[in-house]
C-alpha cells in the first residue's frame, strides 16, 4: 500500500511522463536542435513575444542565467535568435526570434507531429481534452506561485 500523499503521487506521475515524453521529443527533433533550444523557440511563438531579455527567459524556464545564456548562444550561432544590446541599458541584452528560428520551430513541430498518431493509440482524444483544463489550471497556479 502506498502511503505517499496524493499530491506527491500526482507530481511524481507528471515527472515520469515528462522524462518519457522528453526523450520521445528529443528523438523526433531535427538534428542539432535540443529540447532546451526548441523550448525557447516555441516560447517566442507560443506567447508571441517580440523580444525578451536573457533574464526574463531564464526566469520563464526556471533555469540559471548562465544556463540560458549558453542555450541562447547556441541558438544565435545558428541564427535562430538574434541577440542585441539593450538600448536602455548597455549592459543588458535583448533576444528576438529570427525568421530562420521560426522556420526551425515549424520544422520541429512537423517532426513532433509524427508522434501524435502514437499518442492517439495510447489515449482517447476525449480523455486528453478532459485533462487539459486541469493541467492548464495547475500550470497557471504554479506559475503565479513562483513570482
Amino acid at each position: 500500500m502506498n502511503a505517499d500523499p496524493i499530491a506527491f503521487d500526482f507530481f511524481n506521475e507528471i515527472g515520469i511522463i515528462d522524462q518519457l515524453a522528453g526523450t520521445l521529443l528529443e528523438r523526433a527533433l531535427p538534428s542539432g536542435l535540443t529540447r532546451a533550444q526548441f523550448a525557447v523557440l516555441n516560447h517566442f511563438v507560443r506567447l508571441g513575444h517580440d523580444e525578451r531579455s536573457p533574464a526574463q527567459l531564464a526566469s520563464a524556464f526556471q533555469v540559471t542565467r548562465p544556463t540560458m545564456t549558453s542555450t541562447l548562444s547556441r541558438l544565435a550561432r545558428d541564427a535562430l535568435v538574434s541577440i542585441r544590446d539593450d538600448p536602455a541599458d548597455g549592459r543588458a541584452k535583448r533576444v528576438s526570434l529570427t525568421d530562420k528560428g521560426r522556420a526551425a520551430r515549424e520544422q520541429a513541430m512537423a517532426a513532433i507531429g509524427t508522434l501524435l498518431p502514437m499518442i492517439d493509440t495510447m489515449l482517447d482524444p476525449g480523455d486528453i481534452a478532459a485533462v487539459l483544463p486541469v493541467l492548464r489550471r495547475l500550470r497557471i497556479a504554479l506559475d503565479a506561485a513562483r513570482d
